[in-house]
């Protein structure tokens, strides 16, 4: 959704791209899951701004504009910048930004949000600095990101041993399906020598994607979404989230 030429644009599939994502338990649960935690540890009542970097079609800034903030939303795709147009379209706190997260402008935001963009960008740390550097000193940055090592996990249980073996690498790449996935530790360590403090980590879809009858995440999603909040934050679970949540503050 975000960075330079190489990242990756949704316009010709941002209608498949919001059915995928939101009209599956997948997404509904990936979306309950980061609400929740950020409900948990923010008091939105002090927060005047924010900006969804990547935000694609809106889904979380309407949560953002409903808590009364006024809202930057940014991607690189015209055509999910439409459909989040239309979603908010009773808002008139919602700005649209058409560009990539390095290319914003330098504006500083109570909240920064980026989600679920990391693992399509060219090149992710430079784009962690430059979100940070857009966070003001005392607020709050909300980081997820595809998590490698669930992927590995997850292809390991499918029985996709070749897939493994080749690096989890394909010829021909699927639109829909991310490319850069990142380690949360490795993310970690770079975050830890940025000018920020970790407040909160948690996995997200820890058990979801891995349930042995994939009906039940239809048939038992408020218990598997307890569960998801009950065993997310703790270990040795979170680190097998299908996404990896981190939500920091800066300190200078």
């Amino acid at each position: 959704m975000c960075s330079d030429k190489n990242d990756q644009n949704f316009d010709a599939i941002a209608n498949k791209f919001e059915k995928n994502i939101y009209g599956t338990s997948k997404g509904r649960l990936r979306h309950e899951l980061l609400l929740y935690h950020l409900n948990r540890n923010i008091d939105f009542s002090t927060l005047n701004s924010a900006l969804d970097a990547g935000g694609g079609t809106g889904e979380m800034s309407l949560v953002l504009l409903d808590k009364g903030l006024d809202v930057t939303l940014s991607d690189i795709s015209n055509e999910t910048l439409e459909i989040a147009r239309q979603k908010c379209q009773n808002s008139n706190t919602l700005t649209l930004v058409l560009s990539d997260i390095l290319g914003l402008a330098d504006k500083q935001y109570d909240l920064v949000v980026c989600h679920a963009v990391l693992e399509w960008l060219h090149d992710p740390y430079t784009n962690i600095q430059k979100l940070i550097a857009m966070t003001k000193v005392g607020g709050y940055f909300s980081l997820t990101f595809f998590n490698k090592d669930a992927q590995l996990m997850g292809n390991l249980l499918y029985g996709n041993f070749d897939y493994v073996r080749q690096g989890m690498k394909v010829k021909n790449q699927v639109r829909l399906s991310p490319d850069k996935p990142l380690q949360p530790k490795v993310v970690l360590d770079f975050i830890n020598q940025q000018n920020v403090t970790v407040i909160s980590m948690a996995g997200i879809r820890c058990f979801h994607d891995y349930l042995k009858h994939p009906d039940m995440q239809q048939t038992h999603y408020e218990q598997l979404k307890e569960a998801e909040m009950t065993f997310g934050t703790k270990e040795p679970f979170m680190w097998l989230g299908k996404y990896f949540h981190i939500l920091m503050r800066r300190v200078a």
